[in-house]
């Protein structure tokens, strides 16, 4: 006698909910999309439909936001070398912030944050009550208010991406106003979560709702390495105030990254961050030299290569 029970087929099993965070660090987002290059190539696919969240800080608002409209990594790529080196060699805070309205401006447009074709979060940080700030693009990634929830807060993703990029006092505040008439004036989502995977986590278990056994997480940071050396006294101050910036960030990241360790030490997670320590390899976020620009990019791939097959079966159905 047949069991009843064998002849049923089994209950579909559902995909993964894949997370991709990415880190902030001004130009060495080189690095971030020398790994997402060999990712999209391993896909075949759009990252925007392999990933289900996609979280950025500072330049990794500008990619993830990219990415979650649907640009390959190949045109973002372009986009980066035509627009962030004249954004890092402005010398005031004026001429940055001016350069970075630019960037977003023209390669966005007046884009709102209901155009993404998945769910995106931009980190900021609030000047004024010192807490973090989520521009979201999906009412199901709000923790609370859904029924007043408006996407993006109703401000542009250039404004949005500025404000994530504006690492005081090398850039100027950004002044936003949303939806609901709120002024609001933000700095770089570095200051609270250079590494937001932390961030993207909790919003896909609490908000989104998904399990922990169903996150899988690539987490890119934008590499470790030797400060780089300049020789002009007359640029003493400002190179100590970027290493301070940059140290503090690093902490930052590492810190983000202890904690995830943590609470969330049995979520799924691939971290994708490695040090490079030969001198040739110094740099800093400010960084607008083609030639080095292209070696970050190369390092990412590199980075990818090391952890392949980890990847590939994060990204199997």
């Amino acid at each position: 006698m047949l069991d009843v029970g064998s002849q049923r087929s089994a209950a579909p099993v559902a995909r993964p909910f894949r997370i991709l965070s990415l880190d902030g660090g001004g130009a060495k987002g080189f690095y971030t999309l020398g790994v997402l290059r060999e990712i999209e190539a391993a896909t075949g696919m759009p990252l925007c439909e392999t990933f289900d969240l996609v979280f950025g800080t500072s330049t990794g608002s500008i990619i993830g936001s990219l990415v979650g409209l649907g640009y390959s990594v190949d045109e973002i790529h372009a986009l980066y070398c035509q627009h962030v080196p004249p954004v890092m060699k402005a010398w005031l805070a004026a001429g940055k912030t001016d350069a970075l309205r630019i960037l977003a401006e023209d390669i966005l447009g007046d884009t709102r944050f209901d155009a993404f074709r998945t769910r995106v979060g931009i980190v900021a940080t609030n000047w004024d009550n010192e807490r973090p700030l989520i521009f979201k693009s999906h009412q199901d990634q709000a923790h609370g208010r859904k029924a007043s929830f408006v996407p993006g807060m109703g401000v542009t993703v250039a404004e949005a991406i500025q404000a994530s990029c504006s690492a005081y006092p090398f850039f100027r505040r950004k002044r936003i106003t949303s939806a609901k008439g709120d002024a609001l004036e933000l700095i770089d989502g570095g200051f609270c979560a250079n590494n937001p995977t932390l961030y993207a986590i909790a919003e896909a278990l609490e908000a989104v709702g998904r399990q922990r056994s169903e996150l899988r997480v690539i987490s890119v940071g934008v590499g470790e390495y030797p400060p780089k050396r300049r020789l002009s006294s007359s640029a003493a101050n400002i190179l100590v105030t970027v290493r301070l910036i940059q140290k503090m960030l690093q902490i930052n990241t590492a810190s983000m990254e202890q904690l995830r360790q943590l609470i969330y030490a049995d979520v799924p997670t691939i971290r994708i961050n490695d040090a490079f320590d030969k001198p040739e390899m110094a740099t800093d976020m400010f960084e607008h030299d083609a030639a080095k620009l292209n070696l970050l990019r190369q390092r990412g791939a590199e980075s990818y290569a090391m952890r392949e097959s980890d990847i590939l079966a994060f990204l199997k159905d």
